[in-house]
């Protein structure tokens, strides 16, 4: 398992009947994870004065419930900052959880010893983004929501990366993949976080059992000649962080050799000592 643990404005507080207690920042936070099925005393004060509660509704969907949290807050990692704010379906606008990955690209984007182009590909509000972009890459950032797309701006902007060469679009990703096919261009490294499920602008239906590895084969034609990684993250329950990595293993590693590697992320649990899973990732390097 890949560890999340270099934060100091994040924190997995406790984690009991299906919640988590989260610090973000100077906030405490409640919500909901699928993975939490054991049933253990919340010892902890924060169960029963957080400033946000997201309550999960049994006819799907759910609701926050607030009490003293603003509408917007920051909080930091390493050289980064990011906004936040509670929206629906539980979220804040970041997956602490993708430290793990920032730190191990990041090393490999400044290891490198030259210019790196990195294309990222369902890039929401910019965490792994911003994190090439302070390690030295030239970022392209594609994400199919406007508005997330204007929040990673408002990220770059608040970490002092405005002027950072990162191109930002509002574009379907399988059809910007296929455009860049056509153009020729290619990239040192893909970043690629794709939803379990979705919707295209014209209706198409995204179900990433059937439209991944696709996907990966198109961008695996779009890596350059002296590539550096390719990163794929899944939330997608079932889905075995192995299926990932062989996907590289048929459309990159056969190619260009190098190595693989896949696992589960992870934070961890500051009552218990534990670690709470958060999702699985495959990695390809060539080193």
């Amino acid at each position: 398992m890949w560890l999340a643990d270099g934060w100091t404005d994040y924190e997995v507080i406790d984690c009991s009947r299906g919640e988590k207690l989260e610090r973000w920042g100077d906030y405490l936070l409640i919500r909901p994870d699928p993975q939490i099925i054991w049933d253990t005393s919340r010892r902890h004060a924060g169960w029963s004065r957080p400033d946000g509660h997201y309550h999960r509704s049994s006819k799907g969907g759910g609701q926050w419930e607030f009490f003293h949290l603003p509408e917007q807050w920051n909080i930091r990692y390493r050289s980064l900052t990011f906004q936040l704010k509670p929206f629906s379906f539980k979220h804040t606008g970041l997956f602490p959880e993708q430290a793990a990955n920032w730190d191990w690209f990041s090393s490999l984007i400044r290891q490198a010893d030259r210019p790196v182009k990195v294309l990222n590909l369902f890039a929401y509000t910019g965490g792994a983004t911003l994190a090439a972009a302070a390690a030295g890459a030239a970022v392209t950032h594609v994400d199919a929501s406007k508005g997330m797309v204007g929040w990673a701006k408002e990220n770059a902007r608040v970490s002092g990366l405005e002027n950072a060469p990162i191109r930002w679009l509002v574009d379907d990703c399988i059809k910007f993949t296929e455009r860049e096919l056509r153009r020729g261009n290619h990239y040192d490294a893909i970043i690629m976080d794709p939803p379990s499920y979705g919707r295209g602008p014209r209706g198409e239906v995204w179900k990433i059992e059937d439209a991944i590895h696709p996907l990966v084969r198109s961008c695996a034609r779009l890596l350059s000649d002296r590539p550096l990684f390719f990163l794929i993250n899944s939330y997608t329950t079932g889905l075995a962080p192995s299926v990932l990595s062989y996907l590289l293993a048929l459309e990159v590693q056969r190619r260009f050799g190098g190595e693989l590697e896949a696992g589960e992320l992870g934070l961890p649990v500051t009552e218990s000592g534990l670690v709470l899973p958060c999702g699985a990732s495959g990695r390809w390097s060539l080193r």
